[in-house]
């Protein structure tokens, strides 16, 4: 419908634009075709006064800056007048979203992240229907195919979600997503030994530490992971992954019947805490794991001391940085599938998937609201998402007599600085914007990470020395493929605010979040108590309706209905 009403529109506005040039012959005679950079791409003129907007990123930790500053936002700011005052998210999402709403006080944009139904349910997003239609023709093209997924049921489109998949899904030849780490020095030890289960992964670890109990002069750390505020989900997957599931979030959908089922209280879930009970016991589990805060977590990671942990790659990519710029190879992670029994199948990489039910939303408090999709609209054309993920061509990145990206060793460094990336703005625009996933339109992969002849040649001859102990060629190969399930992720489905599934996950958070770390950290004679306890308390939950809702929605989408 967006699109019909789009053609339209520009086709009335093209036969004024005619007729108005065809009554004046000197205007259109002037300038030389100057104001080409002020226009969409359909050609409508844009105002390109100098104006800057208020930008609160609530999805992660960050520099605070003025997008301008940057030369890809400088570039931006002068095709469209536009510059964004950067602010990221320090403390509780949660708390910090809710004194927004508490106050009606709202930056222009805002991404929530994982508060975004309490925005919507507050009012705080304006209806983005209209600007998109007359001022986001190019943001329409690219998001065509996934509307449907984040149109509410009033039929408004409140927020873009970042990630709209065109032309061709390519796999990460990285894990970027769930998996067990392990610091690979320990698999050098011991030779390289072929590790798939939940026993054996804990067996080499505990070994390792009672052989090495300290690292360059610190105690070691076993085990730990990543338990803070909403990233809790980190810890809590865990169990879903180890029986062979990939992240469709609090349930599992069988792959006959399509019926979804939890398994916080599942025999998977009371393996696995009970595995991380018996660490405790014997000193094996970070004695900090249930209080930590996220700059904490990742500060252990970047120390050199964790021996293993369970988390999603995205996550801690700050400290994989530093583990590698600290120059000791054998110090730095590698991402494990493992399963918990040796006839599982593990399912830890994504299939192609797109998450509808996050992004960036324009609040009420913002002024000419349509700068900001037109701004929108002009990142998320080819050209700017090369610079925004390529960088500067010859400088980021070179091309071959065939139109193929790649990069020199030299060129790789310089995309992996942290310096450069934050003074071009390749690491302010590559997320939490709308842009684009898969591959453009000249067939080279749209991220650097996947395209697969840079992905070899980033490998260091030490990443190459485990690759080739365990005979392939990106680590991601250690993997299985992903099985296809057209309604992935279940989690990315719009559930409304106030309704029995949402207090449903509210409050079965609670009881895991408050449960688990008991269960855990509890005397061994304790456990099973324990987890009757947080079984007898769930369960008072209506279980049953929650995995309906999901049951419904998985069964619509392979329907093909969203």
């Amino acid at each position: 419908m967006l699109k019909r009403v789009l053609v339209l529109f520009v086709s009335l506005l093209f036969l004024f634009v005619f007729a108005a040039c065809s009554s004046d012959e000197d205007a259109s005679s002037t300038n030389d075709g100057a104001e080409a950079d002020d226009t969409t791409s359909e050609g409508t003129e844009i105002d390109t006064t100098p104006v800057t907007y208020t930008f609160f990123n609530a999805a992660s930790p960050g520099k605070d800056i003025d997008t301008n500053t940057t030369r890809i936002g400088k570039i931006l700011e002068e095709k469209t007048g536009v510059n964004f005052k950067l602010e990221h998210i320090v403390g509780d999402m949660n708390t910090k979203i809710g004194v927004m709403v508490a106050s009606g006080d709202y930056p222009d944009v805002v991404i929530p992240d994982a508060a975004i139904d309490t925005m919507l349910d507050a009012g705080a997003f304006i209806p983005l229907n209209d600007l998109l239609e007359e001022h986001g023709p190019d943001l329409l093209e690219a998001y065509g195919d996934y509307l449907d997924q984040f149109t509410m049921d009033d039929g408004n489109i409140y927020y873009i979600p970042f990630g709209a998949t065109v032309n061709e899904h390519i796999p990460n030849p990285n894990i970027d997503q769930g998996a067990f780490w392990i610091q690979r020095g320990i698999l050098k030890e011991y030779g390289f030994p072929e590790i798939k289960t939940l026993d054996e992964y804990f067996d080499i670890i505990e070994r390792y530490a009672e052989e090495n109990p300290q690292i360059d002069g610190m105690n070691v750390i076993p085990f730990t992971g990543l338990t803070y505020d909403w990233r809790f989900f980190a810890f809590s997957n865990a169990p879903n992954h180890l029986a062979g599931y990939p992240n469709d979030g609090g349930v599992m959908i069988d792959m006959e019947t399509h019926e979804a089922s939890v398994y916080a209280d599942s025999d998977y879930a009371k393996r696995y805490l009970k595995k991380l009970n018996e660490l405790n016991e014997k000193g094996l589990l970070d004695r900090e794991l249930f209080v930590a805060n996220y700059d904490e977590y990742l500060a252990k990671l970047s120390s050199g001391r964790v021996l293993g942990f369970f988390d999603y790659g995205w996550q801690f990519g700050d400290a994989r940085n530093a583990l590698r710029d600290a120059g000791n190879p054998d110090r730095e992670f590698m991402a494990l599938p493992i399963v918990l029994d040796e006839d599982i199948k593990d399912q830890y990489l994504d299939p192609p998937a797109f998450t509808g039910n996050r992004g960036a939303g324009i609040t009420v408090n913002a002024e000419n609201p349509e700068r900001i999709i037109q701004f929108w609209n002009e990142l998320i054309k080819e050209e700017n998402q090369k610079l925004v993920l390529w960088g500067f061509e010859g400088e980021h990145y070179s091309v071959d007599e065939n139109g193929l990206f790649y990069r020199t060793q030299e060129q790789i460094e310089l995309a992996e600085n942290e310096d450069d990336r934050e003074e071009t703005g390749m690491k302010t625009f590559e997320w939490n914007w709308p842009r684009l996933n898969g591959t453009f339109s000249d067939g080279n992969a749209v991220e650097p990470r996947r395209q697969p002849e840079v992905a070899l040649a980033s490998y260091t001859d030490d990443d190459r020395e485990y690759l080739e102990a365990y005979g392939v060629q990106t680590f991601a190969q250690l993997f299985s493929d992903p099985d296809e399930r057209p309604w992935y992720p279940a989690w990315s489905a719009n559930i409304e605010q106030g309704s029995d599934v949402q207090i449903f996950e509210q409050k079965s958070d609670e009881i895991v979040r408050r449960h688990y770390a008991r269960i855990v950290l509890a005397e061994p004679g304790d456990f099973e108590k324990e987890w009757d306890d947080f079984v007898a308390e769930y369960r008072k939950l209506d279980v049953d309706a929650y995995e309906d809702f999901f049951t419904k929605v998985v069964q619509a989408r392979v329907r093909g209905e969203w």
